[in-house]
């Protein structure tokens, strides 16, 4: 099964800037996880995006990459059934003319 979340944004602190520190700012992130579905193991979405947001807000990462790797393990000790996720933060408003961001895939193994 995979769980998709797309275009989930709110307004941070993150970044390494002075005014990025005081400013909120912006970000949109992208989710896909692939886990094993059954009628009692499932991962609810609208959780999963209600804890990247708070997370992000209470945590104000430094950089995005941090926030990436945090976000990704909390993930997965709060839901161990995941195989697989792709995280992607992006940063639309902080250049002119381009959106920038950090992503990445994890697989876990089964034991």
């Amino acid at each position: 099964m995979h769980i998709h979340i797309q275009d989930l944004s709110f307004e941070t602190i993150v970044g390494i800037l002075e005014e990025e520190r005081h400013t909120p700012q912006k970000v949109v992130l992208h989710v896909k996880i692939d886990y094993t579905y059954t009628e009692n193991n499932f991962i609810d979405y609208a959780k999963v995006a209600s804890f990247l947001e708070s997370t992000m807000q209470e945590m104000a990462y430094f950089l995005l990459e941090d926030a990436l790797n945090d976000l990704m393990q909390k993930l997965k000790i709060l839901y161990p059934q995941m195989d697989k996720i792709k995280l992607k933060i992006l940063k639309p408003s902080i250049l002119p003319n381009a959106i920038v961001g950090v992503s990445q895939s994890l697989c876990f193994k089964k034991n």
